[in-house]
């Protein structure tokens, strides 16, 4: 991607619909699946890691109409899934192939899930060792507790599982398991994990308890068919909230965010920045709070991010750091080791990167430390095929002096097919 970037850019203004959340488009053709009757997704994310969930399920026997915006999927209950005659491929979507190993786990037949070259480097031990304590019978078929896994589901028994990590898919993925299992299934994280499992299996019917920072889940409910609106993805939301508050003069209207509690962390971060955002026409939806938020240009100064934050805002933090790379003073992300084993290292690929550019970036163990406040240039940015990262850089081109090179940046569709069409339209760009 190639765009001639001035010194002077036009203030941004308008309005967006931001694209359906990711983490709930999957969840919602999961348990559509697992349900009795049809379940109709509306305003679901027509993104590559979506359309593999899809995919791997109708493999499994399930009838799923896509009609672009709207979904239907015809149900068959928890026991209604087919043995897949072939391997179901999850391609680059870590949530597809941890969330699907916990309830294959359960099933009658035997089955085996693969990806694209990212996901076969990415830790699946953390949902094997629960999994297999309840009973499930996991193969890492390259023994490095990566995928491809062969998985022989079976009869499970619950668990009360301590995860050594707040992680949404690992909990997901052991509740989702626990609805074959004999008796109640518990996780407790380190920290609270986004929560749009607990939501949507609450939502079609499943017993679902929380208490701190343990969810548990008790087996023997039917799942009933619902109708699901998908708000908008907070993470596609935070670059549109970055442009807004860096570009001089700018003020956004970004319609129908998703602002769930455990994923508001941009929010909060932005705001102790200096960040001026305002919550407009706050909304309730199958569980889902959801809200307008204006966004007007602000004077950025650094933070500290770390601790329990972290989970609640771990997608946004590439670009997050490209707020901080333009904002007066230093900012400290820690607690953020999880960062290494994401699409990419992005700890080391955002200080990469933004050294490129000019700024006095430093990776750590656990994060990075990012100096802003200085001039930064253009530069050829390897995104490393991570969609967050093309993303993030896009914004940091529109402050930086000269052009900006970004590299497979196709990478977008993965989570926001039409990104650099929203940001041609704001931007005047020629993104292409």
């Amino acid at each position: 991607m190639r765009g001639n970037m001035q010194t002077q850019i036009p203030a941004l203004k308008g309005e967006i619909t931001i694209p359906g959340d990711k983490s709930i488009s999957h969840r919602a053709v999961m348990l559509g699946s697992l349900a009795k009757g049809t379940t109709e997704i509306t305003h679901f994310l027509q993104g590559e890691d979506c359309l593999s969930t899809i995919s791997c399920f109708q493999k499994l026997g399930i009838d799923i109409e896509n009609d672009g915006d709207r979904i239907l999927i015809h149900g068959k209950g928890l026991y209604g899934l087919s043995a897949p005659d072939q391997i179901l491929d999850c391609g680059n979507s870590g949530t597809t192939t941890r969330l699907l190993a916990g309830i294959l786990s359960g099933q009658s037949f035997s089955s085996t899930l693969t990806g694209d070259a990212s996901i076969c480097k990415r830790p699946m031990k953390r949902i094997i060792e629960p999994l297999m304590q309840m009973g499930a019978r996991i193969t890492s078929l390259n023994q490095n507790n990566c995928a491809p896994l062969s998985i022989e589901g079976g009869s499970l028994s619950g668990i009360h599982y301590h995860s050594p990590i707040a992680s949404a898919q690992v909990k997901s993925a052991i509740l989702l398991a626990g609805l074959y299992a004999d008796a109640k299934t518990s996780v407790t994280e380190p920290y609270v994990s986004r929560n749009h499992s607990e939501i949507m299996l609450s939502y079609f019917g499943a017993d679902v308890s929380a208490h701190k920072t343990t969810v548990s889940i008790t087996p023997g409910s039917v799942l009933e068919a619902r109708k699901v609106v998908v708000p908008g993805d907070i993470s596609s939301a935070a670059y549109f909230i970055a442009a807004g508050l860096l570009v001089p003069g700018s003020e956004l209207l970004l319609k129908n965010v998703g602002i769930n509690p455990t994923r508001d962390g941009i929010l909060k971060v932005a705001k102790a920045m200096g960040g001026d955002i305002t919550m407009l026409n706050r909304t309730k939806d199958n569980g889902e709070e959801t809200a307008d938020l204006l966004i007007r240009s602000s004077a950025l100064k650094g933070t500290l991010i770390g601790d329990s934050l972290i989970p609640t805002l771990i997608d946004e933090i590439p670009v997050i750091a490209i707020m901080a790379a333009f904002a007066e003073g230093t900012t400290i992300i820690k607690d953020a080791a999880e960062l290494k084993v994401k699409e990419s290292n992005r700890i080391q690929v955002m200080t990469d990167n933004l050294q490129a550019m000019g700024c006095e970036a430093e990776p750590t163990e656990d994060g990075m430390i990012i100096h802003g406040g200085k001039s930064l240039h253009g530069a050829t940015i390897h995104s490393h095929k991570d969609h967050r990262i093309a993303m993030s850089f896009s914004v940091a081109s529109l402050l930086a002096h000269g052009e900006t090179n970004i590299l497979d940046k196709d990478c977008v569709n993965i989570s926001f097919p039409h990104f650099y069409e929203e940001f041609n339209r704001l931007t005047g760009r020629s993104f292409s």
